[in-house]
This record gives C-alpha cells, sequence and structure tokens, in this order.
C-alpha cells in the first residue's frame, strides 16, 4: 500500500491517517504495532517518514513507544494485563512524590544552623 502522490498533505501525515484507521479497525489486535521498517516498505515512504507517522500518533495519544520493543496501541482497559497504565495518573503521583521529597530536603537544609562546636 503505497500512498497517494496526488494528495497535498505531507507524507507523515497520511501515514498517520493511514495508521489511525487501521488502530480504529481493529487490525492490530495484540496492540503491537509492526516495526519502522516494516511500514516504511509497505508504505514506500522513508523510515524519517514513518518516524514522524509515529510521533503524530503518540502526541495524540493513540500509541506509546516501548523504546526498544516497538511501538503498541494504547488501550482504555488499564486493569488489563496486557493494558498500559494511565500516565497521566502516574505523572502526576512521581510529581507529588518529588514535591514531598523537596520539602523534606529543604527542611534537612534548614535544620540546626547555629550553635554547634
Amino acid at each position: 500500500m503505497t500512498l497517494a502522490a496526488n494528495d497535498p498533505r505531507p507524507k507523515s501525515v497520511q501515514a498517520a491517517d493511514e495508521l489511525r484507521q487501521r488502530i480504529e479497525a481493529g487490525r492490530y489486535r495484540d496492540g503491537k504495532l509492526p516495526p519502522s521498517r516494516k511500514l516504511a516498505e509497505e508504505f514506500g515512504v522513508a523510515g524519517e517518514t514513518i518516524g514522524k507517522a509515529l510521533r503524530i500518533l503518540v502526541s495524540e495519544g493513540r500509541i506509546f513507544s516501548a523504546g526498544n520493543r516497538g511501538y503498541f496501541v494504547t488501550t482504555d482497559d488499564t486493569s488489563g494485563t496486557g493494558g498500559k497504565p494511565d500516565i497521566v495518573e502516574e505523572i502526576k503521583e512521581i510529581r507529588s512524590q518529588i514535591q514531598a521529597l523537596t520539602e523534606r530536603v529543604a527542611a534537612l537544609e534548614e535544620g540546626p544552623t547555629s550553635g554547634g562546636a
């Protein structure tokens, strides 16, 4: 499947649209997208073009990157074994923990500054 040459949109946007349609149609039932190299060959575009398309879908929250393991479809079911954790909630929890640690460090640094040997 090659992208339309007469479409005025950038190839990365066209590829993102096609991948979005495939995701919505449930084509990636196991949740894993094919490797970028395979998608580039299939769409007849450069690897960087597919990289841009994947970044578009990541920014939309439709997929996420698992580093060297590839890209996976974001699921609404975060309680299942195959579900992706709720990133927003995790970030909020991490920020809360960092804030608490920052306050503890500040309190320790303000500790006994007068007196002593």
